[in-house]
């Protein structure tokens, strides 16, 4: 006998519970907060759920509850090493909670980034995590109205829309800079692609640990506006070699630049650091395999990702943290790259 349907086809959350032989109240207390009821009766409904083809509807629980139980999750790239580990500490963190994540990528576009969180606005999230803090007049506002807690990720700075979560790209490379100065490096350059608001802050911190130590040279940084590659990474630092042939070190805006910088100074038979010290950013897995092993900032990007979720979630239910900004710092990873030269 074909169970009864609504005049839509819809199936209703009533056939649910009783396939699965609970009540409606529980069934829809599964798909609000599944931790909530017991292993047994999660695996019925679930069962039936999947059994029926149902679906919740989320715009009408949004209109009943004022909000839905969404976390939207803004980053640049879905290409990017970097954003994977954040990611996959979002999802770590979600998983098992009554919040979904819905993805939207930005594609490094202000413009974008905008229609997006106006987009997300009008779906009325549980909770918002966004990538970096340099968001357009426009963007901020619509984030101000959204009236649901807000993660900023990926770097701190001193006026979070709520609460931040991640490190300063300044602090780090002027860290990065500051070590291949100990190690006896003077002629040190700067490789830099996909310019962003993060990128030109790594940058600002080479250029003031260089003019700390009256070493600083504009000739010796390289700098272009299009996405990062390896094969870039080559380009760049022939790009620099032909301005300062007599270049020691470079400090390059990520990892993947640093490993194309790796190539081309092995294809000129530039020994790696006797003649040429390289240190990058993000500590990818890669840097420690390379031959030689790569010197990079090493970037806490999974906890980033699982501590934004905490903060949000955690502030939904009314529990916000004592700090909204936290700062999870970054540790250099020095490897054979960046070995000491005789002073």
């Amino acid at each position: 006998m074909e169970r009864k349907r609504a005049k839509s086809g819809e199936i209703r959350l009533t056939e649910v519970a009783k396939l699965a032989g609970v009540s409606p109240i529980t069934a829809s207390r599964f798909f609000r907060n599944p931790e909530a009821l017991s292993i047994s009766k999660r695996e019925r409904v679930a069962s039936a759920a999947k059994e029926l083809g149902y679906v919740p509807n989320l715009a009408a629980r949004a209109l009943a509850s004022q909000r839905t139980e969404v976390i939207g999750v803004l980053i640049p790239s879905l290409t990017n090493n970097v954003f994977s580990d954040v990611l996959r500490g979002i999802y770590d963190a979600s998983e098992g909670s009554r919040y979904s994540i819905q993805l939207a990528n930005t594609r490094y576009s202000i413009l974008q980034e905008e229609k997006l969180l106006r987009l997300f606005q009008a779906q009325k999230p549980a909770g918002l995590i966004v990538t970096g803090i340099d968001q357009t007049p426009e963007s901020r506002s619509v984030m101000e109205a959204m009236n649901c807690p807000i993660a900023q990720i990926m770097e701190i700075g001193p006026d979070p829309v709520d609460m931040m979560v991640g490190f300063s790209h300044y602090d780090a490379a002027f860290a990065a800079v500051s070590h291949l100065i100990s190690q006896g490096f003077r002629r040190i350059g700067f490789l830099g692609a996909q310019m962003d608001p993060r990128m030109q802050r790594r940058l600002q911190g080479y250029r003031d640990a260089m003019k700390a130590a009256s070493l600083f040279d504009p000739r010796n940084i390289v700098t272009t506006p299009v996405p990062t590659t390896v094969t870039l990474g080559g380009t760049l630092i022939a790009d620099l070699l032909l301005r300062t042939p007599d270049i020691e070190g470079i400090v390059c805006v990520n990892d993947d630049i640093a490993l194309g910088a790796l190539f081309e100074c092995q294809r000129r038979h530039i020994s790696v650091p006797e003649d040429m010290a390289i240190v990058g950013f993000n500590d990818l897995e890669f840097m420690a395999s390379a031959v030689p092993s790569l010197t990079s900032v090493r970037t806490n990007r999974y906890e980033m990702g699982r501590r934004a979720v905490t903060m949000v979630t955690a502030a939904i239910d009314g529990n916000r943290p004592p700090e909204p900004v936290v700062d999870l710092g970054f540790e250099l990873m020095v490897r054979e790259s960046s070995s000491a030269r005789g002073v």
